[in-house]
């Protein structure tokens, strides 16, 4: 398969103190890391594209080991987590579902408690397309307090012939979170769920 050419990428973290209520008293950390790449199937139908995940995979380990540095270090913080792609206009929708398994094994295998599938999205779009990317618990998909959304883009990308792959990670709940269900305390983690 072709290799995997990054154009260019970013990293982004944000401290949210409160959302109108009480000052948390440690703020929550959203942090994203996005790269730009080409699409090597742009322009033309492509059958067998499968192989392309095993050439994403050393991309999604970088990233997240890179996002984890990013939010401090240690990735033992890291409590809610989600992924994304968006497709250039000149690719398809398929091309971002190879981003699925690249993006979330390689946070899975760099968080200590990560038992939850990854959630995602993806969407075909020209540039300055942006993206709501899914955020839920890393132990256990029932965890409603960390249900959240973090939206991504960037002014140029992507280009007809590239995709920009997304990682999303967080340090906690949203900051005033009260909407009942499973806490996070509660969790037994056996099967990603609860």
């Amino acid at each position: 398969m072709p290799d995997v050419i990054v154009r260019k990428s970013f990293v982004t973290i944000e401290e949210i103190f409160h959302e109108g209520g009480p000052i948390a008293e440690k703020p929550l950390r959203r942090g994203v890391i996005a790269s730009v790449i080409n699409n090597p199937f742009a322009g033309r139908y492509v059958e067998e594209i499968t192989g392309f995940i095993e050439d994403l995979k050393p991309l999604g380990m970088s990233m997240a080991q890179q996002l984890i540095a990013a939010l401090g270090g240690d990735a033992s913080v890291v409590e809610g987590y989600g992924k994304a792609a968006i497709i250039g206009e000149a690719g398809e929708i398929e091309h971002g579902a190879l981003w699925h398994a690249p993006g979330g094994y390689s946070m899975r295998e760099n968080l200590p408690m990560s038992n939850a599938i990854v959630p995602s999205t993806k969407k075909v779009g020209g540039p300055g397309t942006r993206i709501d990317v899914p955020v839920t618990h890393a132990n256990a998909s029932y965890v409603r307090s960390h249900f959240d959304a973090i939206e991504v883009g960037i002014s140029d990308a992507p280009k007809a012939n590239e995709m920009l792959v997304i990682l999303v990670m967080t340090t906690g709940p949203r900051v005033h979170n009260r909407a009942g269900g499973l806490a996070a305390d509660d969790v037994k983690g056996e099967d990603g769920l609860r």
